[in-house]
C-alpha cells in the first residue's frame, strides 16, 4: 500500500494546521492510502550548519528529536506533505530548520515522490508562506499536488478552520489529486520506468569569472 508522511509544523497538536492535516488524512484512507502524521512543530529543532557530516555518515550529526527518526519513513513513503502556520509570511522556524536538515542530509531519491505543502493562517501572509515550502519539492524532483483553490486554511483555532467549508474542501480535492498523483505514477513506473534524470554539471563559477 501506498504511503503518504505527513508533517505538522505547529506547535499546537491539535490546531488550525492540525484540522487541515485530518481533512487529508480521512481523505486519503478513504482513496486506499496509508498515513503517517508526525508532529514537529513541538520539538527543539536545531537549524542546520553545514557541517557536511551527513555526506561522509549518511544522516545528520545532530541526534535532537525527529529528523533523522524520519529520514527513513520519508524515504520508504510515495509522498510528503508539510503543514505550517503562518509565522510573519512566512512558515514557522520549527518546520523551516526540520525541512532544511531533512533534506540537506538524505542522499536517497526523492525523485517523483508527490509532495503537499499545506498552510493555515488567520488572515494574510498564506501565499508566501505556500511558496516557501514548495521550494523544497521543486528542488529534488518532486512533483507538486495542487488543489482548486491555494493549498489553505483559514481560523484562528481548530474549530474555526472546521467553519471554513472551501477551504476543507480544498484540502479534500488535494488529497484526492495526490493520491491519483501517487497511484499513477505507480503504474507508469511499472510500465515505463521513472525519468531519466542528468547530474553531469554543477555551475558555481568558483574561479570568479
Amino acid at each position: 500500500m501506498a504511503k503518504v508522511i505527513l508533517l505538522n509544523g505547529s506547535p499546537h497538536a491539535k490546531g488550525c494546521t492540525w484540522a487541515a492535516l485530518d481533512e487529508m488524512i480521512q481523505t486519503f484512507e478513504k482513496e486506499g492510502i496509508e498515513t503517517e502524521l508526525i508532529h514537529v512543530g513541538n520539538k527543539a529543532i536545531r537549524g542546520c550548519i553545514a557541517c557536511k557530516y551527513c555526506v561522509k555518515n549518511g544522516k545528520c550529526v545532530f541526534d535532537d528529536d525527529l529528523v533523522n527518526e524520519v529520514a527513513p519513513k520519508f524515504e520508504a513513503a510515495q509522498g510528503l506533505v508539510v503543514g505550517s502556520p503562518v509565522y510573519y509570511s512566512s512558515p514557522n522556524g520549527t518546520i523551516l530548520s526540520f525541512m532544511d536538515r531533512l533534506f540537506y542530509s538524505t542522499s536517497f531519491s526523492r525523485h517523483m515522490k508527490v509532495g503537499a505543502a499545506v498552510v493555515s493562517c488567520r488572515r494574510g501572509g498564506n501565499t508566501a508562506t505556500y511558496d516557501v515550502l514548495n521550494k523544497y519539492f521543486t528542488i529534488s524532483s518532486m512533483p507538486v499536488a495542487s488543489s482548486t483553490y491555494w493549498n489553505q486554511v483559514h481560523g484562528f483555532t481548530a474549530e474555526d478552520v472546521k467553519k471554513d467549508l472551501e477551504g476543507l474542501q480544498t484540502m479534500r480535492n488535494l488529497a484526492r489529486n495526490m493520491a491519483f498523483m501517487i497511484k499513477a505514477f505507480s503504474d507508469a513506473k511499472e510500465k515505463y520506468g521513472l525519468p531519466e534524470m542528468e547530474h553531469d554539471y554543477f555551475t558555481s563559477f568558483p574561479d570568479g569569472k
